[in-house]
């Protein structure tokens, strides 16, 4: 796989029939190696060993209902309340971070409301923070350690 814009990681990859599988510290089992798991995995031990995010405040692939239509998360930051503090989704190193990624996890926001809307495709990254009261976001110059949430 590609090399990223972030700190190696600790992965630990087998083969199953035919397919690379890495296993996902946070579902606790193992899952089919795709280049946009290749950065969820890098992203998620980022977060957790560089940036001090608790792995037990962390969930993958996280359902939500818009409308009639059920979506997911790919990755969502909880407080100690489990109320949702953060939405990062992920794309593979190839695909470009574009206004239609961001639209897809604006419109993960309406139901969540988080404070914190990151996208990552392992080599760019973008983060933001929502301020409600002003009605505004504010690009940040780099993903905020935990402690400064």
């Amino acid at each position: 796989m590609l090399t990223l814009n972030l700190p190696e990681a600790p992965l630990r990859l087998v083969c199953r029939k035919d397919r690379t599988m890495v296993f996902d510290i946070l579902r606790h089992r193992y899952i089919t190696l795709t280049p946009e798991e290749w950065v969820r995995q890098h992203f998620v031990h980022f977060l957790i060993a560089h940036k001090g995010y608790p792995a037990a405040l962390l969930g993958n692939e996280i359902s939500l209902a818009l409308g009639d239509t059920k979506k997911r998360c790919d990755s969502v930051l909880y407080d100690t309340q489990v109320r949702p503090r953060m939405i990062i989704e992920y794309k593979a190193p190839h695909i470009e971070l574009t206004q239609k990624v961001f639209d897809q996890i604006s419109r993960y926001n309406i139901a969540l409301k988080v404070d914190y809307l990151i996208v990552s495709n392992g080599l760019t990254h973008y983060c933001c923070h929502v301020d409600y009261a002003a009605g505004t976001y504010t690009f940040l110059p780099d993903i905020p350690d935990y402690c400064n949430l």
